[in-house]
């Protein structure tokens, strides 16, 4: 139990949450995804796409397994305040969707714009040097180098062989989270950094558990942790599955002197939820923990539709709803609402 959580007034900590960027950015999907509906009536069936629009990746049925395909931008204050970083992380956050799906990453693509070409520089390092420690390289890419302002995007193709999907979480599952706490915030953003000083060949092997993960039957739904922090990313994974979770706060894993109500709203390098059988719990905690990377079980996934967080236990115990899916969409558009895992 982690003994912050106790502290915690868990009734502000989802006004909070509900108020912060990450969520706000994270709910705009839903209306994203309603007027996309309306413009693609026929919607993806003739793609033969594997998973629903709303997953980390598009997934392509192809041969003897799937093209993933997936987009990131980096927020404009972002990309100016943190040329090199925000580069890195453009490439970093891709490699993390394709993983997430139980893929390997094979190229990525960017679009850049910049006040010139100084000014790309730093972000086109970034890039370079995440390229080169995910062994993911850049094959091509658009750039605007007179533009008024500094914008970033970055695509990523990959291929899986078995899926993880934010799409395939039961009923009875627990609900896993597991982080690498080796790092810092990369001040004054929300984004836990324990990449860029990391060996090159221990950030490959640590993302190599999630496709072996899904290729041994271990584990079927998983999700990267997000802008959104560790509770928004849940709410995604478990409205797209049509389910509902109780997640004890005080068991996520924490690095050592981050307060819990800051560490809730991170953005991780290497951060992922997964749901997971009860019986392989035990298989799936081995593998991360071999890997030195913290992983923990954090809730148990039910069917009633409703997130609640609780902090501690008898008479210590509070409970709040964090999201009601049935009465509050959180990315899923009501008219594309699953009917139940």
């Amino acid at each position: 139990m982690t003994a912050q959580a106790l502290d915690l007034d868990l009734g502000r900590l989802v006004e909070s949450l509900r108020a912060s960027r990450g969520f706000a950015h994270k709910t705009d999907i839903a209306g994203m995804l309603s007027s996309l509906g309306r413009a693609l009536p026929n919607g993806t069936e003739d793609l033969g796409q594997a998973v629903a629009i709303g997953d980390d990746c598009a997934a392509i049925a192809d041969a003897d397994g799937y093209l993933l395909f997936a987009i990131e931008g980096m927020v404009s204050d972002f990309v100016e305040s943190m040329p090199w970083f925000a580069g890195y992380s453009a490439v970093m956050v891709n490699v993390s969707d394709v993983y997430a799906m139980g893929g390997r990453p094979l190229a990525v693509v960017d679009a850049i714009w910049s006040e010139g070409l100084d000014n790309a520089a730093e972000i086109l390092a970034g890039m370079a040097a995440a390229s080169a420690a995910y062994g993911v390289p850049i094959v091509g890419g658009h750039s605007n180098a007179r533009s008024d302002r500094a914008q970033l995007a970055v695509a990523i193709l990959g291929r899986a062989r078995q899926l993880l999907s934010s799409f395939a979480a039961r009923p009875g599952q627990r609900l896993l989270m597991a982080v690498d706490l080796r790092g810092a915030f990369a001040e004054p953003y929300p984004f836990w950094n324990a990449s860029t000083t990391a060996p090159a060949g221990r950030l490959r092997a640590d993302l190599e558990v999630l496709p072996a993960l899904a290729e041994e039957g271990l584990c079927d739904a998983a999700k990267d942790i997000s802008m959104a922090g560790t509770l928004g990313t849940a709410l995604m994974l478990l409205e797209c599955s049509g389910v509902g979770a109780n997640i004890d706060l005080g068991a996520i894993p924490l690095p050592l002197g981050v307060p819990l109500a800051r560490w809730l709203t991170a953005f991780p390098s290497f951060g992922y939820l997964l749901a997971v059988d009860e019986a392989h719990v035990p298989a799936v905690l081995m593998r991360f923990q071999d890997r030195d990377i913290a992983c923990a079980e954090i809730g148990t996934i039910d069917d009633t539709r409703l997130v609640n967080i609780r902090a501690g236990t008898g008479s210590m115990a509070q409970r709040a709803v964090l999201w009601d899916f049935a009465g509050d969409p959180f990315i899923v558009p009501r008219e594309a609402e699953p009917t139940g895992a």
